[in-house]
C-alpha cells in the first residue's frame, strides 16, 4: 500500500534560518521590495521534498509575539530582538509564495507555530507518516511512531531524523520527557529559567532515575542536599517551565489530508516568474 507521508514545515524556522543564511544577497524585486529570505526558504523547502519525498505538505506559522505563553509568563521570548527590517515585508510575501504552490498556511493568533505543528501532526498522524521540518529541538517532544521530527543542520540538505529510537541514542531521553528537561533546565532562547543551577546533566541524571518532575517532587530525600535545596527554592518556576515547555496538541486548526496534497499547480510558475524566483522551481525534482 502506498503510504501517506505528510512534511510539516515549520515556517518561521526556515524563514529565520535563511535570511541569516542569505543575508548578504541584494536579492530584490524592480520596487526595491527584499526576496533573499523567501529565496532561502524555498531552497530549504524543495531540499526537503525531494530528500523526503511526500505526498503532502503544510506550512504552519507565527501569527504575531502575542500567545497564551506570554499572558503566564511577561519575560517568555522577551530577550529575542526585533525581526530584522528587511525581513518584515518578507513574512507575507513568503505566504502568498506558499499558497501558490497549493500549499496551505496554517497559524492562529494566541498560539505558536509549534502548537499548530503538534495539533496538525496528530490529526494527520492517523492518516500519514509525518515529518515536522524545523530547526526546534523542542518539537522533539511530538515524535511517535508515526511522527518524526527532522532537525535541520548546518548546511543545506543536512537532517537530524528522530524517530523514537534515535531520540533516546541520541539524548537519552523519551519524547515526553523533552518537557521535563525544560521543566528543570529552562530554555535560554525562550528566555524562562527553569531552576537555578540545575544544568542538562544533572537534569538528566534525575529523569534517568526518576523518569518525571513528578516523580523527581515525591523522591525529594533521595536526592543529594544541594540539588534538593535547589528544586525547593525554585519549585513555582519549576511548574511554570514545564507549562511554558509543553507543545499544545489541542489548537482549533485543522487541515485535511486533501488539502495539503503536494502538486505543483502550472499557474506557480506565474508567481515565481513575477518574484524573480523562477529558476528555483527547477529545483524540485
Amino acid at each position: 500500500m502506498n503510504e501517506n507521508k505528510i512534511l510539516i514545515v515549520d515556517g518561521m524556522a526556515l524563514l529565520f534560518r535563511a535570511y541569516f543564511a542569505q543575508q548578504y544577497s541584494a536579492r530584490r524585486l524592480a520596487d526595491g521590495t527584499p526576496t533573499n529570505a523567501i529565496y532561502g526558504f524555498l531552497q530549504y523547502l524543495f531540499d526537503a521534498v525531494n530528500q523526503f519525498q511526500p505526498t503532502h505538505v503544510a506550512c504552519c506559522w507565527d501569527m504575531g509575539s502575542k500567545t497564551f505563553r506570554t499572558e503566564m509568563y511577561t519575560n517568555y521570548k522577551a530577550n529575542r530582538p526585533e525581526a530584522p527590517e528587511d525581513l518584515i515585508p518578507q513574512f507575507s510575501l513568503v505566504k502568498d509564495i506558499v499558497a501558490a504552490l497549493n500549499i496551505p498556511n496554517i497559524g492562529l493568533e494566541g498560539y505558536e507555530a509549534d502548537d499548530c505543528i503538534g495539533t496538525v501532526s496528530k490529526q494527520l498522524s492517523q492518516m500519514a507518516h509525518v515529518y515536522i521540518l524545523t530547526g526546534d529541538q523542542d518539537m522533539l517532544q511530538l515524535v511517535e511512531e508515526r511522527i518524526h521530527v527532522v532537525i535541520m543542520k548546518k548546511g543545506r540538505g543536512n537532517y537530524a531524523v528522530y524517530d523514537l529510537d534515535f531520540l533516546k541514542e541520541d539524548k537519552g531521553i523519551h519524547p515526553f520527557q523533552v518537557v521535563e528537561m525544560k521543566g528543570l533546565t529552562g530554555d535560554t532562547s525562550d528566555n524562562y529559567p527553569g531552576v537555578k543551577g540545575i544544568g542538562e546533566k544533572t537534569a538528566l541524571k534525575l529523569l534517568q532515575e526518576f523518569e518525571s518532575i513528578d516523580g523527581i517532587l515525591s523522591n525529594l530525600d533521595a536526592i543529594s542536599k544541594s540539588i534538593k535545596a535547589k528544586i525547593e527554592a525554585d519549585l513555582d518556576m519549576l511548574h511554570l517551565s514545564r507549562t511554558l515547555a509543553r507543545i499544545n496538541i489541542e489548537v482549533p486548526v485543522a487541515c485535511s489530508l486533501e488539502e495539503c496534497l503536494w502538486s505543483v499547480p502550472t499557474e506557480a510558475e506565474i508567481v515565481f516568474e513575477k518574484y524573480r524566483l523562477a529558476s528555483l522551481l527547477k529545483l524540485i525534482v
